[in-house]
């Protein structure tokens, strides 16, 4: 019975993050069983058809991640409402003090992207660096797969240009592969066959990645102080831009990240996510134990894993390394998509390269909480198909029923339920926004922050039905050998051309437009909530074409509303980075045109 006061520290820690775990499972499994048996009770008048059940079961697929997330975000709250130090509370690793004692290797990965810019930021993460002190701690390496020679040739020159401006300060590599084998992961782990034993840490970047000294230098000296975190991943959020879509979804992503964060961070612990940039890895095991296997077989899902993150992360954990994410907004910024085509196009890639996984979930020795997040990172885009089903399900039972087929009471205590989940991250976050005198300052004030919050909202519900048609109907060419390779990615605001945005938002119009006929025929007063479900998949193309534009980007600026903390009080950090520069187009070359048109054509991998 005394026993538990002879426990050590790391036994009592790993004793409580059980019980972090099976209190979590306890709410998923509770708030799972009970959504479920009330929209069986919903659907209960007349007994249960097939229509019924195929309700029933797409009802269900769509229900982890809807759970997951509220419960995510109503731990996070608390966390940051009731800890004294949240961050310490689901992130307990401390920094290291005194100079510098490993060397890192700042890594960043690029194909076919904008050379300016590029040389804007390394330069500008550099400099910082260098101010810092101990800059021969640090070394650049530009690791390049891209494809076309011109760029290539203006890669050189840049990283030419660059190592002269640090020479004697940080040493600055540059290095082109033929071909891109293994897309990003295989280009890391080409870097760790070639210089990986020079160095104790890598930090990975992408082309749109920035990141202060002091958050870069932050992960490494918690890196050199806990010698077990394999990962370490920063909390990355959006760069102010001049993008109309970017400004308004990134705004959602920040109101949703933080509780979001927090709370899985609460529960997953060492378990951590690892989102394949703005994240420090610890090299030899890196090296030693997360390289990823090749699918065996033909066809989309075989082949290279496309989203390798997750992957290398569940690897990292099973050789018994920690993997963290630190939950702090400050210093770690990435460049959001700025039109609706390349956030569909990115959303793609993510969905082939996650479904991938389940040829991976029964890999030897991952550790349980591995499997359910490699399996729940499956079943976030089968979300997408289950949810056009239960809707068309229910319309169709709604034409076809004779009486009424289900029970409004129950049902309307479901929809409010799945509501109050769906937005409970954002809901989460502005709660403690509000509560704060100098957030809801950083915000743009508590009025802005209501009506900016609002009309957010609404965009994203207008928006998530065009999500879902584009995902079922690329899991559906999926079957038939389509897929899509890992390319550019657009960044700069330019205006999309009114044909390119019908030709690949059609299917949605059609939705949108199906889903209008039917409200149609439906009394107002029981349909209203679901307008939107229509009206945003109607809108798509417009909703594309106008949010695309520098002119309702300026307007959208000059507004005030979806205000982030960097445009209030612009941190230090990023007074030498042209922000200008970073969401200014500049077409290079007919292939790179069309990334920054959006063309999302899928293309052999």
């Amino acid at each position: 019975m005394f026993r538990v006061f002879d426990m050590t520290f790391s036994d009592k820690a790993a004793l409580r993050m059980t019980l972090r775990r099976v209190i979590f499972s306890t709410l998923v499994i509770v708030s799972f069983i009970g959504l479920t048996a009330l929209m069986a009770v919903t659907l209960s008048p007349g007994g249960y058809s097939a229509l019924d059940l195929v309700i029933l079961l797409c009802f269900t697929v769509t229900l982890p991640w809807t759970i997951i997330g509220f419960w995510n975000a109503v731990i996070g709250l608390l966390v940051m409402r009731l800890a004294r130090d949240p961050v310490e509370t689901v992130c307990p690793i401390e920094p290291g003090e005194g100079p510098l004692t490993c060397s890192t290797a700042l890594l960043s990965c690029i194909r076919d992207e904008d050379v300016d810019s590029l040389e804007t930021s390394l330069g500008a993460m550099a400099s910082h660096l260098v101010r810092a002190g101990q800059p021969e701690q640090f070394a650049l390496y530009v690791l390049s797969d891209t494809s076309m020679d011109d760029i290539a040739r203006q890669e050189q020159e840049m990283a030419a240009r660059l190592a002269e401006r640090f020479q004697g300060q940080m040493a600055v590599h540059y290095r082109r592969r033929a071909e891109n084998t293994g897309y990003k992961a295989g280009n890391i782990e080409d870097f760790c066959h070639s210089w990986g034993d020079r160095h104790d840490f890598a930090l990975v970047l992408d082309a749109d990645s920035y990141m202060s000294a002091e958050a870069i230098t932050g992960l490494v000296r918690r890196m050199e102080a806990n010698p077990r975190v394999g990962i370490l991943q920063s909390l990355v959020v959006g760069l102010p831009t001049e993008s109309a879509f970017a400004r308004v979804f990134q705004f959602g992503m920040r109101l949703g990240m933080r509780s979001y964060t927090i709370g899985s961070a609460w529960w997953q612990g060492d378990c951590g996510p690892y989102w394949g940039h703005n994240a420090i890895l610890r090299l030899k095991p890196f090296a030693d134990h997360c390289k990823l296997p090749v699918l065996p077989g033909k066809g989309p899902l075989a082949g290279p894993i496309l989203s390798h993150d997750q992957v290398e992360a569940v690897l990292m954990r099973r050789a018994g390394y920690e993997v963290r994410v630190l939950p702090l907004e400050t210093g770690s910024y990435e460049v959001n998509p700025p039109h609706l085509l390349e956030f569909i196009r990115r959303d793609l890639r993510w969905c082939q390269g996650n479904l991938q996984y389940r040829r991976l979930l029964a890999m030897p020795g991952l550790k349980a909480v591995s499997r359910v997040q490699l399996f729940l990172a499956i079943l976030m885009f089968l979300g997408s198909p289950a949810w056009i089903g239960f809707m068309t399900a229910a319309a169709v039972l709604g034409m076809v029923a004779e009486e009424a087929p289900y029970r409004a009471d129950t049902g309307a205590m479901v929809f409010f339920t799945v509501l109050t989940m769906v937005f409970a991250a954002k809901l989460a976050t502005v709660a403690d926004v509000l509560a704060r005198s100098d957030m809801r300052k950083a915000f743009g004030g508590p009025v802005r922050i209501l009506i900016s919050v609002f009309t957010e909202i609404l965009y994203a519900a207008m928006l998530a039905p065009v999500m879902a048609v584009s995902h079922t109907l690329f899991m559906g060419g999926l079957v038939f050998g389509k897929t899509i390779g890992w390319g550019a990615q657009a960044r700069g605001v330019t205006r999309l051309p009114v044909l390119l945005a019908a030709r690949k938002l059609w299917p949605q119009t059609l939705f949108g437009l199906a889903g209008l006929a039917w409200i149609a025929g439906q009394q107002i007063g029981l349909v209203w909530p679901v307008i939107p479900v229509a009206i945003g998949p109607l809108l798509a193309i417009a909703i594309a074409v106008a949010t695309s534009t520098p002119t309702l980007g300026a307007l959208a600026l000059r507004s005030t509303l979806w205000r982030i903390p960097e445009e209030t009080a612009p941190p230090s950090e990023l007074g030498e980075l042209h922000l200008a520069a970073l969401s200014k187009s500049r077409p290079v070359g007919a292939a790179q045109q069309d990334l920054v048109q959006g063309d999302v054509t899928p293309v052999k991998a």
